[in-house]
């Protein structure tokens, strides 16, 4: 479920990359994440997670109600329920609930989509008449910007909030959340937000869509793009938006739509688009379905992508949500349509097993500790373990894989003279499985300290010492680690 452990724990591990200092301070929310009680559950009154929005007006006040129950004046929100999707969909209903103002009136904070912007833990009294001991609050409280300058209807929760005041910066009610807020660059509002559908089948192909060729009028013109577009004021989240454009331009409606990552494409005018991008799965025949843009839709495989006219970045991304999905998955080619070329290829000798290469980076820094990062909860693979910075290889050599996905995950600057090969292990995970080739890379000198770019694939990088490697660590990553330091470079695992 979205508000499991998990889930909550990712979020407080991903804000507190951003703010390491606030570790000690938030140690009563770590302890309870750790407890076995539902920290989401209003209930659980050994302390439970609440949910705040903080919304800010053109004018850079920032949104605050009089709370009845405690006469104080702060933030929209409250306690999460079932219903609620995410952390910060808990703050938008909240909003909405509280205020009337509905979720599509707001944008998230460029950055902050899924982080929260502040997070405050504070005591409750007790509530006898309502049977409530005392207890505490672990407040998340994430970024809004209000979309319009136009006077926004606010229709109070009249049992719950007394009135609204929007303050300036300087005078918001919770300390910590003021001394962030005034760090806030002025004048910075939200990026246009974007996004975009991955549609695959049960045959590894992917849907793609050919663009009108109209210059100087559309992005991408005559080129082989995913569905998508920009959200609009009804879109109350990317989802909301990527499903309304596959139904708008396409009359295709997919039931299961999860998020895969956020890409950055290069527009007209050479300026970088941010787009969110949902995978799902279809199996239909486009030639039925009712197009009213572009010139046609059509299942391509892989393979056969070096063959359009395409951005290298919507290739890229096709290639490695085919390299994710899980071993076993149909990867066939269609017989028949745009992906069918039957001949093009040799067919490969008998018993022929296609390896997968994974590039992997091991960065030692001169105390000897090495960085490892914790994989996303949601993840195909390894979920919430410790893993070394690694990737597949695409249509690109092994350091070129290595330098590209340095930057993309850590945002580390690699150059080519400065790898060494120091270990390959050959693994296979169960019997019947891919086998995997992991060529583990030292990086003797780098430029930049590693953040979290991509913080739907990584939550946390740490640097840990080599013989205190943590237990929750992908088990042929350690044997890499161990043979490193034992000087040996291959080792086997999996294999009977």
């Amino acid at each position: 479920m979205p508000l499991s452990p998990d889930h909550i724990r990712t979020t407080v591990e991903t804000y507190l990359a951003r703010h390491p200092h606030e570790r000690a301070r938030l140690s009563g929310l770590l302890g309870a994440l750790d407890r076995p009680t539902d920290i989401a559950s209003r209930s659980t009154f050994t302390g439970h997670v609440t949910c705040g929005a903080i919304v800010i007006d053109p004018l850079g006040r920032v949104l605050h109600v009089l709370h009845l129950a405690s006469g104080k004046v702060l933030a929209p929100g409250g306690h999460t329920e079932p219903e609620d999707e995410s952390l910060a969909g808990a703050a938008l209903r909240e909003l909405h609930e509280e205020t009337g103002i509905p979720p599509q009136a707001v944008a998230p904070w460029p950055g902050y989509e899924t982080v929260p912007f502040d997070i405050d833990i504070h005591d409750i009294d007790a509530h006898p008449g309502k049977g409530e001991p005392g207890h505490r609050h672990f407040d998340l409280r994430f970024l809004f910007r209000l979309q319009t300058a136009a006077e926004v209807p606010l229709v109070l929760q009249e049992e719950e909030v007394g009135g609204i005041e929007w303050r300036p910066a300087h005078r918001v009610a919770s300390p910590s959340l003021r001394q962030k807020l005034l760090k806030l660059p002025p004048g910075t509002g939200p990026a246009t937000a974007n996004a975009s559908a991955l549609i695959y089948n049960d045959r590894g192909e992917y849907l793609l869509h050919l663009r009108d060729y109209f210059p100087g009028r559309i992005w991408e013109p005559g080129m082989w793009s995913l569905l998508g577009g920009g959200r609009e004021p009804q879109d109350a989240t990317l989802k909301h938006t990527v499903r309304r454009e596959l139904a708008e331009e396409a009359g295709l409606h997919i039931a299961d739509l999860t998020p895969f990552g956020i890409e950055e494409a290069t527009d007209d005018a050479c300026g970088t688009v941010p787009i969110a991008i949902y995978a799902g799965r279809w199996n239909g025949d486009p030639r039925e379905l009712h197009l009213t843009e572009g010139v046609m839709l059509a299942w391509f495989a892989p393979d056969d992508l070096h063959r359009l006219r395409i951005a290298d970045t919507t290739s890229a991304l096709v290639r490695r949500h085919a390299a994710s999905r899980p071993v076993g998955a149909s990867r066939t080619v269609s017989q028949s349509g745009p992906a069918s070329h039957e001949g093009r290829r040799p067919a490969a000798p008998h018993g022929t097993v296609p390896n997968i290469i994974g590039v992997h980076l091991y960065l030692e820094r001169p105390d000897g500790t090495v960085l490892l990062g914790l994989r996303h909860p949601d993840s195909n693979f390894a979920p919430s373990t410790w893993h070394v910075l690694a990737g597949h290889c695409e249509q690109e050599s092994a350091i070129t894989c290595l330098i590209r996905e340095a930057w993309e995950e850590a945002g580390l600057r690699i150059e080519r003279q400065d790898v060494e090969l120091v270990h390959v292990v050959h693994h296979i995970d169960r019997a019947g499985g891919r086998p995997r080739m992991g060529l583990f890379f030292r990086a003797r000198t780098w430029g930049g300290e590693p953040e979290l770019r991509e913080p739907d694939k990584c939550t946390q990088w740490k640097f840990w010492d080599p013989a205190a490697l943590p237990e929750d660590l992908v088990p042929y990553t350690r044997v890499a680690i161990e043979g490193i330091r034992a000087g040996r470079s291959y080792s086997e695992t999996g294999w009977v």
